[in-house]
C-alpha cells in the first residue's frame, strides 16, 4: 500500500525524517499512557465530602497529586512545542538542506524551488497540528479533574494555550518563521537558535499582553468588605476608592505610618494611624478589576489572529526570498 499516496518531495521528506515522526508518535503515546494511567488510578479513590456539598481528594489519594503534576508538566511541553517545531523547521528541515547542498538533488527531479519548500512546510505543518491535537486530547483526560487548583486555572500560562485554539496558531507561526529563518541563514545550528529566540520572544510578549486585549470589568464595595472575582474570573488589580469613585493609592497612608516616630510598622498603633489616614482622605470603598471567563475565547481569537498574520507575512517572505535567490 502506498502510504497516503505520497509522491515526489512529500515522499522524500517523510523518508528523510521518519525517525523523527516515530519519535513524535512515541512521545504522544507516552503522554497518553502516563496521564491516562494516573487518571485511572485516581478514580480508585473516592473523594471526601466536606461542608456545602463540596468534595476534596482523599488524604491517601497520591494519584491526584501526581496527576496534577503530570498535567502541569504536559502544559509546559505544549507551550514549548511551537519553539521546538520552529527550530526543527529552520534547522534540519530547511537550513541543513542548503548547508549540505542536498536540495540540488530534489531540484534535478523536475521539482521547482517553491514546490520543494511547500512540500516540506506542508508536511511539517500537518505533523505539528496533529501532534498538538493529540496532546490536547491527552490534556483533556486530566484537565477536568485538576482544573482550578494552584497554577492550573483557565487563565494560567499552559492551560490557556492547551485549552483553546491559540496553540495551533502558534504552530503555524513557528513553521512559517522557521522556513523564513532557515532559508535566509542557511546554517543549521544558527537557524535553530535564531528561530528559537524569535518564537520564544513572540511567546513571552503575547503572553504578557494577552490580558490587555479586552477591557477589564470592575466590581466595587465598601472599604471593609471582601470582594471576590465573579464567574471564576482572573483578578487584574484591586485597591481603594474615595467617596467620589476616584481610585486612591493607599501607599500615602503607609508612608504616614512609617513617618510617625516611635512606631514599629503596623503594630504599636500603626494600624490605627493607617485607618485614620484612610478616613481623613475619604477612602470609603474598594474596587477589583477582573477578566471573566467569557473573555477566554475572544482573547484566544485575537491572539490567534495576530499569530496568523505573523505566519502569513513570514511565509510570504520565505517564498518571495526563495524566488529572488533562484536557489
Amino acid at each position: 500500500m502506498s502510504t497516503l499516496a505520497l509522491r515526489g518531495p512529500y515522499w522524500v521528506t517523510v523518508r528523510q525524517y521518519r525517525r523523527t515522526l516515530w519519535l513524535t508518535g512515541a512521545l504522544v503515546l507516552a503522554a497518553l499512557a502516563v496521564i491516562g494511567g494516573l487518571r485511572i488510578w485516581d478514580l480508585q479513590y473516592p473523594d471526601v465530602y466536606v461542608e456545602d456539598g463540596y468534595t476534596v481528594p482523599a488524604d491517601d489519594n497520591r494519584a491526584f497529586g501526581m496527576l496534577r503534576s503530570g498535567i502541569a508538566q504536559l502544559t509546559v511541553g505544549m507551550v514549548l512545542l511551537p519553539i521546538l517545531v520552529g527550530a526543527f523547521v529552520a534547522g534540519p528541515l530547511v537550513a541543513r538542506e542548503f548547508e549540505s547542498g542536498t536540495y540540488k538533488v530534489s531540484l534535478t527531479q523536475s521539482v521547482g524551488p517553491a514546490a520543494w519548500l511547500r512540500a516540506k512546510l506542508l508536511l511539517a505543518t500537518v505533523v505539528a497540528l496533529v501532534t498538538a491535537l493529540a496532546l490536547t486530547g491527552v490534556f483533556r483526560i486530566g484537565w477536568d479533574r485538576v482544573s482550578g487548583t494552584w497554577d492550573l486555572s483557565w487563565s494560567d500560562r499552559g492551560p490557556y494555550e492547551a485549552s483553546g485554539v491559540v496553540l495551533f496558531a502558534y504552530l503555524l507561526a513557528a513553521v512559517a518563521v522557521g522556513a523564513l529563518v532557515g532559508q535566509l541563514i542557511r546554517r543549521t545550528l544558527i537557524a535553530m537558535a535564531v528561530t528559537g529566540l524569535v518564537m520564544g520572544a513572540v511567546t513571552l510578549v503575547l503572553g504578557a499582553l494577552r490580558w490587555s486585549f479586552l477591557p477589564v470589568k470592575t466590581v466595587t464595595g465598601p472599604r471593609d468588605a471582601t470582594l471576590w472575582t465573579p464567574d471564576n474570573g482572573l483578578m487584574m488589580d484591586m485597591g481603594l476608592t474615595t467617596s467620589s469613585g476616584a481610585r486612591f493609592d493607599p501607599s500615602v497612608c503607609w508612608d504616614e505610618v512609617n513617618r510617625t516616630p516611635s512606631r514599629d510598622g503596623m503594630e504599636d498603633g500603626g494600624m490605627k494611624i493607617f485607618e485614620n489616614c484612610l478616613t481623613r482622605r475619604g477612602a470609603t470603598g474598594q474596587y477589583l478589576d477582573y477578566h471573566p471567563y467569557s473573555h477566554f475565547w475572544p482573547t484566544q481569537l485575537i491572539e490567534s489572529g495576530i499569530l496568523l498574520a505573523l505566519a502569513a507575512l513570514a511565509a510570504y517572505a520565505a517564498f518571495r526570498g526563495l524566488r529572488a535567490r533562484h536557489l
